[in-house]
C-alpha cells in the first residue's frame, strides 16, 4: 500500500498529462511516473550512444560482407557432380539436386534439347523454397509471392532483391554435372 506522503512526494517530481493528482491516476501510471517533456526527451550523451553504436553494427555488417566473399573465394574449385543423365528429364520438367553440399538443395530445368538452367532452391529473401514454373518462364516463391526470371535467377516481382545462386553446368557423355556455384550479390 502507499502511502499518502509517498504520493505528494512523486506528485512533486512529475505532473500527469492530463493535470490529475497522481492518486486518481491509472495504476501503470505509478509504476512509469513520466512526464510528457521528458518522455520525449533524448540527450545528447544518449543520441550520440545511439549512431555510434548503431555506426559500429552497420561496419560490421560491411566487414563481414567482405570476410564471406573472401571466404568464398578462398574455398577453390567446387568437385564436379554428376546430376542426371540426358534422357532421364524431358524438356519443361526440373529436378531437385544436391550441391555442393547434402544440405544445399538446387533445382535443375531443362528448356530445350541441349538447354539447361539451375539455381539453388532457396529463395533469397527468407529461405523458403522456390518452385519451378517453366511455362511462365519463372522460379516462384509461394511463402511471399516472389518470382524469379527462370533464365539469369534475378528477381522479377515480390520482397526478393538479390538473385537466386546459379549452379554451373557442363555436359559431358550424355550426363549433366554441377561444377560450380556463382553467387551474385546484385
Amino acid at each position: 500500500m502507499i502511502t499518502r506522503r509517498e504520493i505528494d512526494e512523486r506528485e512533486q517530481l512529475t505532473i500527469a498529462p492530463d493535470g490529475k493528482p497522481l492518486a486518481e491516476q491509472p495504476r501503470w501510471r505509478q509504476d512509469f511516473p513520466i512526464d510528457w517533456p521528458q518522455d520525449h526527451y533524448v540527450a545528447r550523451r544518449d543520441f550520440t550512444k545511439f549512431m555510434v553504436l548503431t555506426s559500429f553494427a552497420f561496419a560490421f555488417g560491411q566487414f563481414w560482407i567482405v570476410v564471406e566473399n573472401w571466404l568464398r573465394q578462398r574455398r577453390g574449385q567446387l568437385p564436379m557432380q554428376a546430376i542426371a543423365k540426358l534422357n532421364e528429364l524431358a524438356i519443361g520438367k526440373s529436378l531437385v539436386f544436391a550441391y555442393p553440399e547434402a544440405h544445399d538443395k538446387c533445382l535443375l530445368v531443362r528448356l530445350g534439347e541441349q538447354q539447361f538452367v539451375a539455381f539453388g532452391q532457396e529463395c533469397t529473401h527468407l529461405a523458403c523454397a522456390v518452385v519451378p514454373e517453366p511455362d511462365k518462364k519463372r522460379f516462384l516463391c509461394p511463402c511471399h509471392n516472389g518470382a524469379f526470371d527462370l533464365m539469369t535467377g534475378k528477381p522479377l516481382m515480390g520482397p526478393p532483391r538479390r538473385p537466386l545462386p546459379r549452379v554451373t553446368l557442363e555436359i559431358r557423355n550424355d550426363t549433366i554435372y554441377a561444377t560450380d556455384v556463382e553467387v551474385s550479390t546484385v
